[in-house]
């Protein structure tokens, strides 16, 4: 395919049977194949948020993003779909359209990139992430991007997408106006209603109307704010938080946020001009993806301003602001590096002003929290969000995902982007502003949605769940392996080692009793002693025969050692008994 992204002709496509939304019709003789919708990720999770829309052998996918392991997902990297009925209908899918630049809606492309290659469609800073990732993964010469802007139309096998802007906590962020053979689908993608956006872009709501007041079939529509109430700030709130902490501070000012919040690094850079103070961008992807946003037009920082980090020792505190990665606690993050006192060139003084501008995903409460404690015991003052106005959210809330089912008025709703409870909250809202019950569905990963001219059905399920990434191994950590990590983190190992006599079964070495992270034998060896005579006991009643079958020995020693170490310290750690013939 084309290596490089190209541009689509904008404007309005040619008029369509399909864009009046009107059922197909099929060829003479044949019934008109149902539209499935059918997400792969993202209900029930926030993450992984990727949605097939199918009609008849032709497929869509819309976004294509990764979450990241839980505190339970010991040694694992990062979480991508299970992608298993795309591969295995590969030839159906026709390109990915993506709504916007976080990972959890692009981290899985170079996955499933690698196994079926086709057009990805997006805006300019969208693409410019994804360009970025693809490059490290060795597809950039590879995939046809395709360059979108708000309002422009492409058609994708069955299907017209039309591009509308909506705001976010990143730049160039589209829901999607989507005319299928059945019907009109409205996407949001991820958003909020800000009336005053940095970049003074504002969301399309004349668009949006205009898909609601000529019929929407299905509205696909945010969750991840369902549960909260009211309307979510508008990001320059921020600025005001962050020119108050900047008048008050005489010190370094050290801002940790997410690399991909272009807007955040933006109001850093304002507040920091109006202070008089310089820039330095710490983490790799804070300097990528802040290179990426320069080269594009939608960061813009005053010649001169940018510093580098070796530049910070020639530089007064007052004139010092670090915009940072590691806003999540991240172990090998710069901030964590930083509270660590273990970073080469940041070292934190008494003073020193660290804001989290971040929410605190579910999971990293403890990781920054043991950051925070560590930066104050540095001498740092830390704003974060509990204690200082220095984040708004990027998603809808509750009244302005109200406002939005009104405007939009569809005929059937599926709340998607968040937690199961995220979902049935929408879901409640969906029913205050009059749309039937028997109209929403609240879905899983991997089920099947139908639509046709006779209405709405549920109609099964594909494969779908979650892919562990551990190193280079793509799906290798499964379920299994995550309990065996858990048990050694909790209860440890011990190992028994013994040599037996291949041909008679006698014991000639052993048992040797190793134990890591269950107990020290030093400290216990009454224990050890105990457990090697067990050991001894049951080699001993064994049969000869029974001693010749290496797999006979190594389960039997195996059961007794659990029963023995359960009712002796009610503790399961992992057994691995090594039986060695001489």
């Amino acid at each position: 395919m084309a290596n490089s992204t190209r541009n689509t002709v904008p404007g309005h496509v040619p008029q369509t049977r399909f864009e009046a939304g009107l059922s197909a019709k099929p060829e003479a003789g044949l019934p008109a194949p149902a539209l499935s919708v059918i997400p792969l990720g993202g209900v029930g999770e926030i993450g992984l948020n990727s949605t097939i829309l199918e009609y008849g052998d032709e497929m869509v996918l819309i976004d294509c993003g990764l979450m990241f392991p839980d505190d339970e997902m010991l040694g694992v990297d990062i979480v991508i779909p299970d992608f298993s009925y795309l591969v295995q209908n590969r030839h159906k899918l026709k390109g990915i359209v993506i709504t916007h630049g976080h990972e959890d809606h692009t981290g899985a492309l170079p996955y499933l990139l690698k196994e079926i290659n086709v057009p990805v469609y997006g805006t300019l800073l969208t693409l410019g992430l994804i360009k970025e990732k693809l490059i490290e993964h060795g597809l950039d010469d590879a995939v046809d991007l395709v360059t979108v802007k708000p309002r422009d139309k492409v058609e994708i096998g069955p299907f017209t997408f039309e591009f509308i802007r909506v705001t976010h906590s990143i730049v160039d962020g589209v829901g999607l106006g989507i005319t299928t053979p059945v019907g009109r689908i409205v996407h949001t993608g991820d958003f909020k209603i800000d009336p005053t956006p940095v970049d003074n872009e504002l969301m399309d709501f004349n668009l949006f109307s205009q898909y609601g007041r000529d019929g929407v079939m299905l509205f696909m529509s945010d969750s991840t704010n369902a549960t909260q109430g009211g309307f979510t700030f508008s990001e320059k709130e921020v600025r005001r938080a962050f020119e108050d902490i900047f008048a008050k501070t005489k010190k370094r000012i050290i801002i940790a946020s997410f690399a991909s919040n272009i807007h955040r690094i933006q109001q850093a850079v304002d507040v920091a001009e109006m202070f008089g103070r310089k820039i330095i961008l710490n983490g790799r992807s804070m300097v990528e993806n802040a290179g990426i946003a320069m080269d594009l037009g939608y960061l813009k920082i005053p010649d001169g301003m940018l510093r580098r980090l070796e530049d910070l020792k020639n530089l007064k505190d007052d004139e010092v602001v670090v915009v940072t990665t590691g806003s999540q606690g991240e172990p090998m993050s710069a901030l964590n590096r930083m509270a660590m006192d273990e970073h080469k060139f940041i070292k934190i003084k008494p003073g020193d002003t660290v804001i989290i501008s971040a929410k605190i995903i579910p999971g990293n409460e403890k990781s920054i929290s043991r950051i925070i404690n560590h930066l104050f015991m540095r001498g740092a003052d830390v704003k974060y969000e509990k204690t200082s106005e220095i984040h708004v959210s990027g998603h809808a809330s509750k009244e302005e995902l109200k406002l939005m089912l009104n405007m939009i008025r569809p005929k059937y709703f599926i709340p998607v982007h968040g937690e199961h409870r995220h979902l049935i909250s929408h879901a409640n809202l969906a029913k205050k502003v009059g749309i039937p019950d028997e109209n929403i569905f609240v879905l899983q990963d991997g089920d099947v949605m139908e639509f046709d001219g006779t209405g709405a059905r549920r109609a099964g399920f594909v494969s779908a769940g979650r892919v562990f990434i551990d190193g280079k191994g793509i799906g290798d950590v499964g379920d299994e392996v995550l309990r065996d990590r858990m048990r050694l983190a909790h209860d440890g190992v011990v190992i028994c080692i013994i040599g037996l006599e291949k041909l008679t079964g006698k014991v000639v070495s052993g048992p040797e009793i190793v134990s890591r992270g269950f107990i020290f034998e030093d400290a216990s060896p009454e224990l050890m002693l105990e457990v090697k005579d067990m050991v001894d006991d049951l080699l001993v009643a064994m049969t000869p025969e029974t001693k010749s079958e290496v797999g006979l020995v190594q389960n039997a020693v195996r059961a007794a050692l659990k029963k023995f170490i359960k009712k002796r310290m009610n503790r399961l750690p992992m057994i691995l008994p090594i039986v060695m013939e001489i």
